[in-house]
């Protein structure tokens, strides 16, 4: 079988799950830095779901390593089956949970205008995180679409 770009136990997959974990690592460390993101359940929402995104992309990214060092077949249809269940799990809480902290920084900025008259809501923090949770959406689609096609041929 022909090898995918982004498949388990390949370079290209341990690349694409550490930039997963990575950037939605890096979006929480944005929104905790923020002061008051607590009182918004959009943005704790956020923390929950990059924080679960983080330990999935994590363990898969060290079973790539694993595969990829020891030159492991990780193309078991159970195996890949597994993965695409959570990385479409993990896929559709993510993008749930960048669109929802998406919506309340947009309504803060535009809307309320609340950024410019409450100095203890750190908006463009909110911001940044938010970013960054769209990334990493991106990159678990990518992943997500390659698993579902790598099933689709296995």
């Amino acid at each position: 079988m022909k090898v995918l770009v982004g498949g388990p136990g390949t370079l290209s997959g341990l690349t694409l799950r550490l930039g997963q974990c990575l950037f939605a690592a890096a979006s929480i460390g944005t929104m905790v830095t923020a002061l008051g993101f607590t009182n918004y359940t959009a943005f704790c929402y956020l923390i929950a779901s990059m924080g679960l995104q983080v330990l999935w992309s994590l363990g898969l990214a060290c079973l790539d390593f694993h595969a990829w060092k020891f030159k492991r077949d990780l193309l078991h249809p159970i195996l890949i089956s597994l993965f695409v269940v959570g990385d479409w799990v993990t896929a559709t809480l993510s993008l749930a949970a960048a669109c929802s902290s998406a919506g309340v920084t947009v309504l803060f900025w535009r809307d309320v205008r609340i950024c410019s008259t409450a100095q203890y809501l750190q908006c463009s923090s909110y911001q940044i995180s938010v970013a960054l949770a769209f990334v990493t959406w991106f990159f678990i689609a990518m992943s997500s679409l390659i698993m579902f096609w790598i099933l689709a041929s296995v």
